[in-house]
């Protein structure tokens, strides 16, 4: 095994829902009518659209390259993704799941919501992208933290 126990041991999209839930319960119901819907509406879509641009983006590049998406396996990457939005980014599938929390935090309308994204990050980061740079310097080595120094974490 190439990684750490408990790394990389729940898939990203299965974190991001459990933080929708988490989110959806936690918020009281009331207090989405103190916003507009409109605004409401557009800022959670705003905020969902860019995290699907994102993510859409880095998933287009590693398509292209023919490499692995698969985020448990990243030993078996055949190309580094260093152009398109990975000069932006390192992990921009994981930032467009963050920013579609993101958006559903503003759809609640509740500033705690916000905890969702921010946890979600502060879970991938420990768990799923620190693993991914371990295994990716050992695959890429020179060329991996030369990337590292020039394309930041998140943004």
């Amino acid at each position: 095994m190439d990684m750490q126990r408990l790394d990389a041991l729940i898939p990203p999209p299965i974190v991001a829902g459990a933080a929708v839930i988490g989110m959806w319960l936690a918020a009281p119901q009331g207090v989405r009518a103190l916003a507009p819907p409109a605004l409401r509406l557009g800022l959670a879509l705003a905020l969902a659209t860019a995290g699907a641009v994102f993510a859409g983006a880095g998933l287009g590049v590693f398509r292209r390259l023919r490499t692995t998406v698969n985020p448990h396996r990243p030993t078996k990457a055949s190309a580094l993704a260093t152009g398109g939005v990975y000069r932006v980014t390192r992990n921009p599938m994981y930032l467009g799941l963050a920013l579609v929390l993101a958006g559903f935090a503003a759809w609640l309308w509740w500033w705690p919501a916000l905890a969702g994204p921010l946890a979600f990050g502060a879970y991938i980061t420990r768990f799923q992208i620190r693993a991914e740079e371990r295994a990716l310097e050992r695959v890429f080595g020179d060329e991996y933290r030369a990337y590292c120094r020039r394309v930041r974490r998140w943004l």
